[in-house]
């Protein structure tokens, strides 16, 4: 049965929230695992340039700076809170942007499971260790999924209390270390250095894999648009967040990781991170702070990607509010929440699919840190680094085509610098993807990469069969500019025109 009009719109689906630049901010960084990044860190001083690692986060950064520049600039322009798909809509029209909405979905679904996976698996490591083992970690995923799913159901300024508590504990702990490093002097061989940033160090190994493992750390600052519909005066509040996030982001790893060059020295850092990957931090800890530290960063790891878990949930949730107001979702996922002004259906959603796929998970007997965890976030890496190159590629066709902004920096030079940089790591990405899976098996690899291209390839084919079976509901999926009406569909009849009539 063809859905009237009357029913997609009837019902209000305008978040409402208070959110301003700082809950925001806190929102994006919490996705990114701050924590986790720099207790990983050690993975890319093994495999890449070593004591370089504080170069490669300071480099990743610069290049989404230059990315933030059209983003920032672009968002003055675009009504819709869809973040990279309603960009990429009014871009490069309705097709690629639907193509968009469902590669994002997957993207960020990917990542959270994988994370819940992490989570489970790190929390049932922590109790064993202090001897209260016994438990499964599929236990403790579950005990995440219930807890995110209430936070996701209320209020988001609820969940954004929680994450800025958690963000500064991990900021804390990282900042004492680093103090500390520095107070004591560093490696007794090299002392404080900042021969991380010498080009001799950075370009002692692989310094493109590098910056691509790098990249990964920022994944979540770019959600900041998500949040438009919830924010306050968020023609302003959108471009102070993303930058505050990536500075934030940027200045931060690249600190934690110089501290910990500067505690072991350049000279035998590349070797102690081989033989250290999954503990280097709190070795560190324990040496230069004492084993309460170290203990401390092992609980907050945890929470740590609690915190991730809980800013994906809601972003997704917030993907499929959008999706459903655009119409190509049902209609229902944009519902409003009477009270909190939540997405409150889409959470629901959300939370069900979490729960189907720890189901998956636990029957195929994956190991949760080794496959699911690993296998899974680098399906999402791959999707997220795609939705960065073709935002970069609707920045610049956007103003191309609709002159709004005539900033030859804000609308040209930045993005086409950003879509360079971009561009090279989505290649590092696809070929190193056998490291970031850890497996040489071909048949999984391409199997893995190849999904975040079936997901936008949905996308398309759901598109095309709303344009042609439900032409009411296609008239509604929009990707207005404030400005121009009519600037989400200028690509749409440019390829029309291109094609026969019929």
């Amino acid at each position: 049965m063809v859905m009237p009009v009357d029913t997609l719109v009837a019902e209000p689906v305008r978040l409402r929230g208070s959110l301003g630049p700082t809950a925001i901010v806190f929102m994006v960084i919490a996705a990114a695992a701050p924590l986790t990044v720099v207790a990983a860190s050690p993975i890319g001083m093994a495999l890449t340039n070593g004591g370089g690692v504080p170069a490669n986060y300071l480099i990743a950064g610069v290049v989404l700076l230059l990315f933030a520049v059209g983003f920032t600039t672009m968002a003055h322009h675009i009504k819709d809170a869809g973040a990279f798909y309603s960009f990429i809509g009014a871009g490069l029209g309705r097709l690629v942007g639907s193509g968009a909405a469902f590669l994002a979905l997957f993207t960020y679904l990917a990542i959270q499971t994988a994370i819940y996976a992490f989570f489970g698996f790190s929390t049932a490591a922590l109790l064993d260790s202090l001897g209260l083992g016994g438990m499964p970690w599929t236990l403790w995923s579950a005990l995440a999924i219930a807890v995110v799913g209430l936070l996701g159901y209320r209020d988001i300024d609820l969940s954004a209390k929680v994450l800025g508590v958690l963000l500064v504990l991990e900021v804390l702990v990282i900042v004492v270390l680093a103090v500390a490093v520095l107070v004591r002097g560093g490696s007794g061989t090299e002392g404080v250095t900042v021969a991380s940033f010498s080009p001799a160090v950075v370009l002692s190994g692989p310094v493109g894999l590098g910056v691509m493992m790098a990249f990964g750390g920022y994944t979540g600052f770019e959600s900041t648009a998500i949040f438009r519909d919830e924010a306050r005066d968020p023609k302003r509040t959108i471009p102070r967040a993303t930058y505050a996030a990536v500075i934030a982001i940027g200045v931060f790893y690249t600190l934690a990781t110089w501290a910990l060059v500067v505690a072991w020295g350049t000279g035998g850092l590349q070797g102690l991170a081989l033989e250290h990957t999954g503990d280097l931090l709190q070795l560190t800890a324990t040496t230069y702070v004492g084993s309460w530290l170290a203990q401390a960063i092992a609980v907050l790891l945890c929470t740590s990607l609690l915190a991730c878990v809980i800013s994906f949930h809601n972003v997704v949730s917030r993907y499929l509010h959008s999706l459903g107001r655009t119409g190509l979702l049902p209609a229902g996922l944009a519902g409003t929440h009477a009270a909190h002004g939540s997405p409150h259906r889409a959470s629901v959603v959300v939370t069900v699919v979490s729960v189907l796929l720890l189901v998956v998970w636990t029957a195929s007997g994956w190991d949760p840190l080794l496959q699911v965890f690993t296998w899974i976030s680098s399906v999402g890496a791959i999707g997220i680094i795609l939705l960065f190159v073709l935002a970069s590629v609707a920045v610049i066709g956007f103003f191309a085509r609709t002159r709004l902004d005539r900033r030859a920096w804000n609308t040209v030079v930045a993005p086409v610098l950003s879509l360079v940089g971009l561009v090279t790591v989505l290649v590092l990405a696809v070929t190193n993807f056998p490291t970031l899976t850890g497996s040489t098996d071909p048949v999984l690899n391409t199997a893995l990469a190849g999904s975040a291209v079936v997901a936008f390839a949905v996308g398309l084919a759901v598109a095309l069969w709303v344009r042609r079976a439900r032409p009411a509901r296609w008239a509604l999926v929009r990707f207005d500019s404030r400005d121009d009406s009519a600037a989400d569909t200028a690509a749409d009849s440019a390829a029309d025109s291109a094609r026969p009539s019929r």
